[in-house]
């Protein structure tokens, strides 16, 4: 049997890792102020909804689409302005936690690719 993304990294207990160290990096890193100040005051929802998409992306249950239905992110995401600053700073919590709490960097590079080419797609303003 292969082993899942999901299950390559920990399955729940690896996710929420991931989730809680991005959110952390998001909430405390200068050099992501501007992608910070799109999301709300409470991270806690955010980080949360990001658990439950993350799990069903890297292969896990499809816990995200169970509660909220199909993910729709562009239009979920229609109402934060999203240019190439927001992207890069995103990309940049995202990575260095990815980095932070996967121990094996060719696990990393698999997640990093596809993640990357979401970040681009998100983008809604030049």
């Amino acid at each position: 049997m292969d082993m899942t993304l999901y299950q390559a990294i920990g399955s729940a207990k690896g996710v929420a890792a991931l989730c809680r160290r991005f959110y952390h990096l998001m909430d405390t890193l200068p050099e992501a102020a501007r992608c910070r100040a799109i999301h709300p005051d409470d991270l806690s929802g955010s980080e949360a909804k990001f658990y439950d998409y993350l799990t069903g992306y890297l292969g896990g249950p499809p816990v995200y689409v169970e509660k909220h239905g199909h993910p729709r992110l562009r239009s979920r995401h229609f109402g934060a302005e999203i240019g190439p600053q927001e992207r890069d700073e995103w990309l940049l919590c995202f990575n260095r936690a990815l980095d932070e709490t996967v121990a094996n960097p060719a696990l990393c590079d698999l997640i990093r690719e596809p993640v990357e080419r979401l970040a681009f797609h998100m983008q809604n303003k030049e």
